[in-house]
Formats: C-alpha cells, structure tokens, sequence
C-alpha cells in the first residue's frame, strides 16, 4: 500500500523552502499570517499553506517547486482545482 506523499519529507520540505518566501497569498495579494503554527494554523482561515498552480487532480506535479505558490487557507479552499486562476471565486448566477 502507498503512503501518502504529502506526509513524506521532500514535500516538508517543499513547505518550509516556501513558507521561508514569506510571499503574499498569491490568489488575494494580502499577507499571510506565517506566525500561526500547530494547531492554531490548522483553524485559521488565514493561515500558510502550500498551493499549487497547476492542481494536482489536473496534472499539476506534487513536489514540483515552479508549481507551488503560497496562499491562506480560506483562498486555497475557495479556489478548488481551478487551473492557474487569480479570477474572483464568485460562482455564476447565469445558467
């Protein structure tokens, strides 16, 4: 059975060289709140994670650093898997 990839240490890694930026949310442009750590940072919407361009459920590569961006939590979830977008994350009214 496969381990889950994101719990191995090249993607740790991949996290700490990105949050070390200390980059702006890249969906948003605000800052990001990089003090958080532990638990306090899993519940704040504000929060550091690791974003990707290109998501990987559209072929985007896991531990690629040219795809991994900074975002806030709240910004990464609003996006979902839409490809290498900084558009509003407002659905459509019109059908």
């Amino acid at each position: 059975m496969a381990s889950n990839p994101r719990n191995g240490r090249p993607y740790r890694d991949l996290c700490a060289r990105q949050r070390a930026l200390g980059l702006p949310c890249w969906v948003c442009g605000q800052d990001i709140n990089y003090a958080l750590k532990g638990l306090e940072a899993q519940r704040s919407r504000w929060a550091f994670t690791l974003d990707h361009l290109i998501p990987l459920s559209r072929g985007g590569s896991l531990l690629d650093p040219a795809n991994a961006r900074s975002a806030h939590r709240r910004c990464n979830s609003a996006r979902g898997n839409r490809a290498g977008t900084t558009a509003p994350l407002r659905s459509s009214r019109r059908w």
